[in-house]
């Protein structure tokens, strides 16, 4: 039997990371490791990874109120996330699904808006950037279907936290294939419990007692199963 692994990759970088320590392509194949070593993949074989992200901004966009130009691509945000991208296209048996970042103007930040108050003085630190990704749910949901139909593989380990996946689970698994879900421990809506079949507790991606992550390498961590 063959399993893949779909990774979201916002949702990875969240969990994982920190602005002051955003996820490297080590700390993804540390975790990769240990969710490899988990004793319910022991007797399946790694198909291959996908790792669904976006290309940070490159674009240059005028700042509100104080004035002067933004230049995303400059930020150390946009440049660790291009390093982890290049990355982990060079480790075997992990296939990057890119979708793009869209810049959609500014947007206040949150609890900067009173609920009572009729009016309200914002500064330019009260405004951030407005991005939205695009195309990466719909990739996942691509790579489901055609994994499955073509039976490439017999269990889906998802790892993600939003419910949006959930129309894939299910076609997944109405074709035959297992589903089992990766949270982290993160809160999500109920149907994704629903519509998986094993929840998977998996440690986390910064501890130095985990190996690299080399495809083929038998598992040797032990991790446990909720249902």
């Amino acid at each position: 039997m063959k399993y893949a692994i779909l990774i979201d990759a916002g949702f990875i970088k969240r969990k994982l990371g920190s602005q002051t320590q955003p996820l490297d392509a080590a700390g993804v194949c540390a975790f990769l490791a240990s969710l490899r070593a988990h004793e319910a993949l022991a007797a399946m074989s790694l198909h291959r990874v996908y790792w669904y992200d976006a290309p940070p901004l490159e674009s240059r966009v005028a700042k509100p109120l104080l004035g002067g130009r933004l230049n995303f691509g400059a930020t150390a945000l946009a440049r660790s996330n291009a390093a982890l991208l290049a990355e982990l296209c060079q480790v075997p048996f992990v296939s990057v699904r890119r979708g793009d970042l869209v810049f959609r103007g500014w947007k206040v930040r949150q609890g900067k808006l009173p609920e009572k108050d009729p009016s309200v003085t914002l500064t330019a630190s009260d405004l951030e950037p407005n991005i939205h990704q695009k195309g990466v749910d719909m990739r996942l949901g691509l790579d489901i279907a055609a994994l499955t139909l073509k039976a490439h593989v017999d269990t889906f380990v998802l790892v993600a936290g939003d419910s949006d996946f959930v129309p894939a689970m299910k076609f997944a698994r109405r074709e035959g294939a297992q589903v089992f879900l990766v949270t982290l421990g993160h809160p999500v809506r109920t149907d994704m419990f629903e519509h998986s079949d094993l929840v998977l507790n998996v440690e986390g991606a910064r501890s130095p007692a985990m190996p690299a992550f080399v495809p083929g390498d038998a598992p040797v961590l032990d991790s446990q199963v909720n249902q």
